[in-house]
């Protein structure tokens, strides 16, 4: 009579993935913003190598950014890559489309304006805006730099703007109201301007 063979091997040995390396196999949409020469002053004289700056996301409203250095390039891009997946960050979307309201962020130099736009609108952002918005998932949203035009502050700047951004649900739970207070309904349109009235409980 045979005998019945178990497997005592545990997950590592099986080659088995945790829930979080499932997770970080998704596809993720990479994008990259600049890569730099940058030079190391050492006792025999320069050493030469390359600075990345990668932005990723999986389109559905998370997003997040890495810089990495090497002596190669595909190093320094994978270096950025690995620290972008890692500070990611969820942004509330409208519709998954578009912000859910205006802002303003800047860091350091860097200053930018978000706003929502109607559908149909796209994106109207340069350089690495674009970017970020192309990876988050956002498809009409218009955007201005209005500070430094160096990659790395402009998108420290827009990172810092999507991380204050709140969608209904948590402004009706700080405030104690419900969504449709917040959101308010369309009312009547008075001189060509739409008033706006918050629905009565």
């Amino acid at each position: 009579m045979a005998r019945e063979s178990r497997d005592t091997r545990g997950p590592r040995d099986r080659g088995d993935k945790r829930p979080s390396e499932r997770e970080a196999g998704e596809e993720l949409i990479e994008k990259l913003v600049s890569i730099n020469r940058v030079a190391k002053v050492v006792k025999g004289g320069r050493r030469f190598g390359f600075a990345a700056l990668v932005v990723t996301g999986d389109g559905r409203g998370r997003v997040g950014y890495g810089s990495g250095k090497a002596r190669e390039v595909p190093e320094a891009i994978r270096k950025a890559t690995e620290q972008a997946k890692r500070s990611m960050i969820r942004v509330p979307l409208r519709e998954g489309r578009t912000l859910h309201h205006d802002i303003l962020g800047h860091f350091g130099a860097g200053k930018v304006q978000l706003r929502s736009a109607t559908q149909g609108t796209g994106i109207i952002a340069g350089g690495p805006m674009r970017a970020i918005f192309e990876a988050l998932g956002v498809q009409d949203v218009v955007a201005k730099s209005i500070g430094t035009s160096n990659p790395h502050n402009m998108i420290k700047a827009t990172f810092e703007a999507l991380r204050t951004i709140e969608g209904p649900r948590a402004v009706a739970a700080r405030r104690g109201k419900r969504v449709a207070d917040i959101i308010g309904t369309p009312g009547k349109r008075e001189g060509g301007v739409e008033v706006v009235e918050a629905a009565n409980g």
